[in-house]
């Protein structure tokens, strides 16, 4: 089978089934496993990203509202690839190419099956490997798979359930302001946080200052949306405008962290566990995972 992969976590959760074999391409994002990244890309953002979070924010509502693209799609590449299945996503219209995308861009593929993920949850990822597997006819492998991160996660919370619960806010962009969302909220609670401000299995939403001024969290996580670590930790300066900034609990007593978003926090695939394991780490001391430092920070 070929499979091109236009979302980062469908890539990682083809490639934890078996089936790394079969992508003949990959979107501008998918980077885990780290070989994807050798193999051909087929989009590329419609606008110059290297600007800052409040510039690209005014972007993305200015291309929605006049409904243009927010990716470039190589058509012509795709055509002569002529890809089996074409994983896409339609949970969110801004993180990642949708279905809708790819019928604009013209793309030829009739004969090619497009599959689309809707993670919101955990529960959603889970769906999405299942929904995987039984397309690349290996569902036997994707209930194992599942069964697997299910332990896992159980395993991550006995471990630091007897802790004594730290409150959190987690903010996935900071210009403007939007607090945690999706499956983050879940992963806290196997992290053992409790987690202020956030609504599980629903999007990510623009909040004001205010309330995260009023919530003063024992621990600030800054993971904004598509950001690496290095990236992220530029942001520093975006909040140091904000009013009452320094005076945060969290933020005096050196519990400011910033971490890699776009492969842990706001990514819905295989490294969600990964995720769970860093947040346990960073608000438990709980050294689950061997690299949490590598991609969470101290400010």
């Amino acid at each position: 089978m070929r499979i091109i992969s236009l979302l980062a976590g469908g890539t990682e959760i083809v490639c934890a089934l078996g089936a790394g074999a079969e992508l003949v391409a990959r979107s501008h994002e998918c980077d885990n496993p780290s070989w994807v990244k050798k193999l051909p890309g087929v989009t590329h953002p419609a606008f110059n990203t290297d600007v800052s979070s409040r510039e690209i924010d005014a972007e993305v509502n200015r291309r929605i509202k006049a409904q243009e693209p927010l990716y470039i799609i190589d058509r012509e590449k795709i055509d002569r690839l002529q890809p089996d299945l074409l994983i896409t996503q339609a949970h969110c219209e801004v993180c990642a190419v949708t279905p809708g995308d790819v019928k604009k861009s013209g793309c030829a593929v009739t004969g090619t099956k497009i599959l689309a993920l809707q993670a919101g949850t955990l529960e959603g990822i889970f769906q999405d490997i299942t929904d995987i597997a039984a397309a690349i006819e290996k569902p036997q492998t994707g209930r194992q798979l599942v069964a697997a991160m299910r332990t896992r996660l159980s395993e991550i919370h006995s471990a630091v359930k007897p802790k004594q619960r730290p409150t959190l806010v987690v903010l996935e962009w900071t210009e403007p302001v939007f607090a945690m969302g999706n499956w983050g909220p879940e992963l806290v609670e196997f992290a053992n946080g409790e987690l202020l401000l956030a609504h599980k299995g629903e999007h990510s939403r623009a909040i004001s200052w205010d309330l995260v001024r009023q919530a003063d969290p024992e621990y600030l996580i800054v993971a904004p949306c598509g950001f690496d670590l290095a990236r992220a930790k530029r942001e520093i300066t975006v909040l140091e405008k904000y009013p009452g900034f320094h005076e945060l609990k969290a933020v005096r007593q050196g519990k400011l962290i910033f971490a890699d978003g776009n492969l842990y926090f706001n990514r819905s695939g295989m490294t969600v566990i990964e995720t769970a394991e860093i947040l346990a780490d960073i608000l438990h001391g709980a050294n689950l995972h061997k690299k949490t430092e590598s991609f969470a920070k101290h400010f």
